[in-house]
C-alpha cells in the first residue's frame, strides 16, 4: 500500500472529527478533467468501492486517496502549431507577432488541443492518525505531497501538520552509519546508497546491489562526499531507502510480516492493519536514530 513516505506532525491542536472529514472529503470529490480542462483533483473512496466512504478508519487510523488527472500536452507538439500561425501572421500582414500575440497565441493552441490530449491519472494513499498526530504521505516527490497538504488544510479545520525535523540531519547520520559500517537499533546497512560532492563540482557515485562495508565507500568519505540516498533493512520486518531530505522510498515489507496476517481478514483492512502497525513502529525508532525529533518552535 505504502512505497514512498513523506511525514509530517500534526499540531496537537486540531480535534479529530471523522464525521467532519467525511463531509469534507465528499464534498470535493475527484471529477476528470473536462474537455478543456488541463489538470484535476480531488478525493476517491479509499476502497475503490462505489457509494464507499472517503475516509476509512481502520483500528483508529484514517486512511484517505486523493487522485490527480493532467492533460498531457507536448511543448514541441504545442510550439509547432504555435510557429504555423504566427507564420501565417506574417504572411498575412507582413510583420512578425509581438510577445504578448504569441503568449495568446500558444493560449488558444493549447486550448484547442486540449480536447485532444491524452491524461495521465495518479493516485496517493494518505494516513491520518490521530493518536500519534501524524500525518504520512505516500508520494514520490514534494511537489505532489504540496498538492496533498494543501487540500488538507483547506478542507479539514484546525489541521495543521508540519515538516519533522530530527536533531541530526539524515546526511550526517547516514555518513556516520557508513563510517562505522553500522547502523543504529534494529536497523542494517543495506545495498544501496548515493555518495554527493558538497563543492561546486556536485560529483556524485552510486552503489547498487553492492556490499557498502569496502574501502571504496571510506575513500569517498574522507574525500568530502555525503550520502544523499541510503537503503536500510528494519529487523526482518522491511527495507527501504532513507533520503538526505528524510524521505523514505522503495519500502518493501518481508515475507515475515505477511506471514502474521490472519487470513481471515478483509483484504483492504488486513493490508492497513499491516501497513500502519508496522509504520507506527518503524518511522518512531527512525527518528529516534537521528537524534529525536526537534520541537515546534513557537
Amino acid at each position: 500500500m505504502f512505497k514512498n513516505l513523506l511525514f509530517y506532525r500534526i499540531a496537537p491542536g486540531w480535534q479529530p472529527d471523522l464525521q467532519a472529514a467525511l463531509a469534507a472529503t465528499e464534498a470535493h470529490p475527484f471529477t476528470p478533467c473536462s474537455p478543456t480542462q488541463e489538470r484535476a483533483s480531488g478525493w476517491v473512496a479509499p476502497r475503490g468501492q462505489e457509494h464507499s466512504s472517503m475516509v476509512e478508519s481502520v483500528q483508529g487510523q484514517w486512511i484517505l486517496r486523493h487522485v490527480t488527472e493532467t492533460k498531457i500536452l507536448p511543448s514541441s507538439v504545442v510550439q509547432a502549431q504555435v510557429d504555423e500561425k504566427a507564420r501565417a501572421i506574417e504572411a498575412q500582414a507582413g510583420r512578425r507577432p509581438g510577445k504578448k500575440e504569441l503568449r495568446d497565441l500558444k493560449d488558444e493552441v493549447r486550448l484547442s488541443l486540449l480536447p485532444m490530449a491524452f491524461t495521465k491519472t495518479s493516485g496517493t494513499w494518505v494516513w491520518i492518525s490521530p493518536s500519534l498526530n501524524l500525518l504520512v504521505i505516500d508520494a514520490a516527490s514534494a511537489q505532489r505531497a504540496d498538492d496533498i497538504l494543501t487540500a488538507l488544510v483547506e478542507q479539514l479545520p484546525g489541521f495543521a501538520p508540519r515538516m519533522i525535523q530530527t536533531r541530526e540531519s539524515p546526511a550526517a547520520a547516514m555518513t556516520e552509519w557508513l563510517q562505522e559500517q553500522a547502523a543504529p537499533g534494529a536497523f542494517s546497512l543495506g545495498d544501496e546508497c548515493e555518495l554527493k560532492a558538497t563543492d561546486d563540482t556536485r560529483a556524485s557515485v552510486r552503489y547498487a546491489r553492492h556490499s557498502l562495508e569496502i574501502e571504496e565507500i571510506q575513500g569517498h568519505l574522507q574525500a568530502g562526499k555525503r550520502p544523499t540516498r541510503l537503503s536500510l533493512g528494519w529487523g526482518d520486518r522491511c527495507q527501504f531507502v532513507l533520503t538526505d531530505t528524510l524521505q523514505v522510498k522503495k519500502l518493501a515489507f518481508s515475507d515475515a510480516v505477511h506471514e502474521d496476517r490472519s487470513s481471515d481478514e478483509d483484504h483492504f483492512d488486513g493490508n492497513v492493519a499491516l501497513a500502519t502497525g508496522e509504520l507506527s513502529q518503524l518511522i518512531p525508532q527512525l527518528l529516534d536514530a537521528l537524534g529525536g525529533e526537534e520541537p515546534a518552535v513557537g
